[in-house]
């Protein structure tokens, strides 16, 4: 693994106002590091405050070819997880579907197995795509989802300019090495009026400052993490308008939450069976753990 320096990739800037030093050892890589919902390593990469725009991000960063092997490669175990997330993200669906001129077609930046590209499918668009980097999200696709997934990393170029509705991209822009790139491209890829939908990590979180790098956020697979300021910033210097940033709400299973807790891995193992065995663990408990929603629509001509 090679590293490189890189400046701000939602501003440019190259000015460094506070410094997070790196904690990681790529022994300790195994075959989830690189995914998603996983139980956290407490790793990251030295990590840049951006007095500009408020984004922490990794800076040097490795090589873009080693990490886009990392994700390929990746497991998967989340299935479950991922469609508690998709129904969170859907309840914010309603909202955004009023105001676009039609509902021709959406894409999905980082579909996983495909739970999210489900509830776009029952939303009535009338052509879906995902697009997901990870072999084995893929596989534990249902069948009628797969075939609406494409393997492979996003490039805007893969798609005709124009011919989308709707773009959605969830807890996917940490892990880009050119956030600001994709939010861009989105905007492209939209018909005007078209909404662009994220859903990403809030460095200003009340968690995030009460845990700091204990925090699951500050993670080996994390290139930046936003904060409402810096994402703001980057949807308004793509050319979006009306942007709407909020904090998000989740809901998991208690045994989901339990895992993000930053405690001894013993311990953990301890809570996670007894959860387990009384069933306790699939109590759905809904918090405000640290997440951020945006959206932001492609001016009308």
């Amino acid at each position: 693994m090679r590293l490189i320096d890189r400046a701000c990739p939602v501003c440019g800037s190259t000015e460094r106002s506070q410094v997070l030093e790196a904690n990681f050892d790529e022994s300790k890589l195994g075959e989830y590091a690189f995914a998603s919902r996983k139980l956290p390593e407490y790793m990251h990469f030295s990590l840049v405050s951006c007095p500009t725009c408020d984004l922490l991000y990794a800076s040097p960063m490795p090589e873009l070819d080693w990490l886009r092997a990392q994700y390929r490669e990746a497991g998967f175990s989340s299935g479950e997880e991922s469609r508690y997330a998709a129904l969170t993200y859907a309840r914010h669906l309603p909202r955004v579907l009023e105001r676009l001129p039609a509902r021709r077609a959406a894409l999905d930046i980082g579909a996983g197995d495909g739970a999210f590209v489900e509830q776009l499918l029952a939303a009535g668009f009338a052509r879906v795509q995902g697009i997901e980097p990870s072999r084995a999200p893929l596989e534990q696709a249902r069948p009628e989802i797969r075939r609406h997934l494409r393997e492979g990393f996003f490039r805007a170029q893969d798609f005709e300019p124009g011919s989308f509705s709707l773009v959605t991209c969830f807890q996917t822009l940490e892990h880009t090495d050119d956030p600001a790139g994709l939010c861009a491209a989105s905007l492209g890829l939209l018909e005007p009026g078209g909404a662009f939908y994220v859903v990403a990590h809030n460095r200003r979180s009340v968690s995030a400052r009460l845990l700091k790098h204990r925090s699951p956020i500050y993670d080996i697979e994390h290139l930046q993490l936003h904060s409402p300021a810096s994402l703001r910033t980057m949807f308004e210097r793509a050319g979006f308008v009306d942007v709407h940033v909020a904090p998000l709400s989740n809901a998991y299973p208690l045994a989901y939450w339990v895992k993000l807790l930053p405690i001894p891995a013993g311990l953990k193992k301890v809570f996670l069976f007894k959860l387990d065995f009384t069933r306790l663990g699939k109590l759905v408990i809904p918090l405000r753990a640290g997440n951020l929603i945006g959206v932001g629509y492609k001016p009308r001509l």
